[in-house]
């Protein structure tokens, strides 16, 4: 499917930058990202993939009761090693699923809702490239290394752009 394909393509743009990266530089804290590190935002995107294949599984996807498991944040061949598993995992048919958060730090309750695996699949992959802007600049602010120009844009910008620049 079209959609998987995408994803795909994000995660090996992800994956070869991160290649280029020094262990160092993955875990070295960005002044601009508010001390945070590319390996914390590379494990957040693992991380809701992760929920949402857990929650294929089960039928309910929760992203908030993700591990944070700092393995991935802190070793970049090991987030590598995820992304190919993750992406390699992805071809699976649609179905119906439930989603339960709480957005409300003042209360417990959660909320759940009705939707489907694609649909998950669409917010992940938003959230990757949302995620991939500030691994961006993280990336630029500890290294010297070139990420490819749609790295961290969306397609719909990449779109818009090559039609303004024709």
């Amino acid at each position: 499917m079209q959609l998987q394909q995408t994803v795909k393509n994000v995660f090996v743009q992800l994956s070869e930058s991160l290649t280029q990266l020094s262990d160092d530089q993955y875990v070295q804290p960005s002044k601009i990202l508010f001390n945070a590190t590319v390996g914390q935002h590379v494990r957040h995107i693992i991380e809701l993939f992760i929920c949402l294949e857990k929650g294929y599984e089960t039928g309910l996807v929760n992203y908030e009761k993700r591990k944070r498991d700092l393995l991935i944040e802190t070793s970049r061949h090991f987030a590598n090693e995820l992304l190919q598993r993750i992406y390699g995992a992805l071809e699976k048919p649609n179905k119906k699923l439930l989603l339960e958060s709480n957005y409300d730090e003042h209360t417990e309750e959660d909320i759940t809702v009705t939707t489907n695996y694609y649909r998950e699949i669409i917010y992940n992959l938003e959230h990757t490239v949302h995620h991939m802007a500030l691994i961006r600049v993280g990336i630029n602010e500890v290294s010297a290394i070139t990420v490819p120009d749609g790295f961290g844009v969306a397609s719909s910008t990449i779109k818009y752009r090559n039609r303004c620049a024709q």
